[in-house]
């Protein structure tokens, strides 16, 4: 073999072993990506499963019973030094006609004014408590306490949303710090919907309404965490009808 064949053979070899480090490459990110996704849904079930864990503490059975959507923030992250940041990702499901949608991703980002230093961590759970709660999902980015109506919600066995802004509230927000749940102020922060998240979760892209409208099978990695919402609004409903 002459000089030049001897070079376009390497060269072809080349090519294959690029072609080949590029595509295992790709792959092995795809794998970690979704290594990822599957453990936000495993946090946020773990998060729902200490919530049904502590009634006493936790989201009142007759709030449960009206939820329309549920949205778990593992890990809401708060930094700050005078001006404050607030920041995370969850996941969320919606109830339809045939039992709870697969999950979408969510991301949540806000910014808090004052003297503050440090930081701290906490688990979010939003309960869409209206029929607007889907459609807020829907939306590309929400406000909460703006372009949805939202407070603090109660927390105990049987509290009855008796006040106008909890009767007038699209969400109610909870939060888990040092294993205890409590309402929690989240005003101003914005929900955004995750799309690169979610299509990656996927393997394609597939719109929100079409996913948490209940066309999309839920895959088996989410499964428990759709297991989960379910068997909390079930033991609502289960409640109300006693």
């Amino acid at each position: 073999m002459n000089s030049k064949g001897w070079t376009y053979t390497m060269n072809k070899y080349l090519v294959a072993a690029v072609l080949f480090l590029t595509t295992s490459a790709v792959v092995s990110a795809q794998e970690d990506s979704v290594g990822k996704l599957d453990h936000r849904i495993d946090s946020a079930h773990e998060v729902l499963h200490s919530l049904m864990d502590t009634p006493d503490k936790g989201i009142p059975l007759d709030i449960a019973a009206k939820a329309q959507c549920v949205a778990v923030v593992p890990s809401f992250k708060k930094g700050a030094f005078i001006l404050g940041a607030e920041y995370g990702q969850g996941v969320a499901t919606c109830r339809t006609a045939h039992g709870w949608s697969a999950p979408v991703f969510i991301q949540m980002e806000g910014a808090s004014f004052g003297f503050q230093i440090g930081g701290q961590s906490t688990d979010l759970v939003l309960v869409g408590i209206s029929h607007r709660s889907l459609d807020d999902l829907l939306k590309d980015k929400v406000k909460l306490g703006g372009d949805a109506a939202v407070a603090a919600g109660p927390v105990g066995r049987n509290s009855q949303a008796a006040t106008t802004e909890l009767a007038n509230a699209e969400f109610l927000t909870y939060s888990r710090s040092k294993g205890l749940f409590a309402g929690i102020d989240l005003n101003g922060d914005v929900v955004h919907q995750n799309t690169a998240d979610t299509n990656s979760f996927y393997g394609k892209d597939i719109p929100y309404k079409v996913i948490l409208s209940g066309r999309v099978p839920t895959p088996s990695s989410a499964t428990h965490f759709v297991r989960t919402v379910n068997e909390l609004f079930k033991r609502g409903r289960t409640q109300e009808s006693k």
